[in-house]
């Protein structure tokens, strides 16, 4: 009994102590998401860490004499299956590998841009150097939207996507479909 006795006292406290420090140390090592809800709904709009990160990226690109359109920003799932399509089951080429409901478009996370000349047309040529620094604008942009925070499509090993930026706020599709989202203020 005495035995016992001494392991109350002695041990479960310490094993409480280190089971809430063990919790503790598990709720702040988590990623800050919100769950919505399974089937949640796509984005109407895009998040607003996003929203403020697009403007900030025109504004730059902008102070570098660089003139860049958004082009893209939320999609439905409906427009992401229309333009998996192209240059599979309709004309054209391919522009994208994401189905509706796998593109962070459909999450409010992701943007595309294109760059205005100086007669204000919208060209997707990534050598084009309209501001005449010896540097594509395209990867100008590019660079100035990784420094803000975003993944640059450029950048990706399979599939170079050079008009798409997005934030994933370490949130993969698979968990987005699941309904979990970053924090309005994150």
């Amino acid at each position: 009994m005495r035995g016992l006795t001494h392991f109350i006292t002695t041990w479960v406290p310490i094993i409480l102590f280190v089971a809430i420090v063990f919790m503790i140390y598990q709720e702040a090592n988590q990623p800050e998401t919100i769950y919505v809800g399974e089937g949640a709904t796509e984005a109407s709009e895009l998040h607003p860490v996003v929203e403020k990160a697009k403007n900030e990226l025109v504004d730059q690109a902008s102070k570098k004499d660089i003139d860049v359109m958004i082009t893209d920003e939320v999609r439905s799932k409906e427009r992401q299956d229309e333009l998996y399509a192209r240059g599979r089951t309709t004309e054209g080429t391919v522009v994208t590998h994401a189905q509706g409901g796998e593109s962070y478009h459909n999450y409010g996370l992701a943007i595309d841009y294109a760059i205005k000349n100086n007669n204000g047309n919208v060209l997707w040529d990534i050598h084009y150097d309209g501001n005449n620094n010896g540097e594509s604008d395209w990867f100008e942009v590019a660079e100035i939207a990784k420094e803000i925070g975003f993944e640059w499509g450029g950048d990706w090993q399979h599939f170079k996507d050079y008009p798409h930026l997005q934030m994933t706020f370490g949130l993969s599709i698979n968990e987005l479909q699941k309904g979990y989202r970053p924090p309005p203020d994150k």
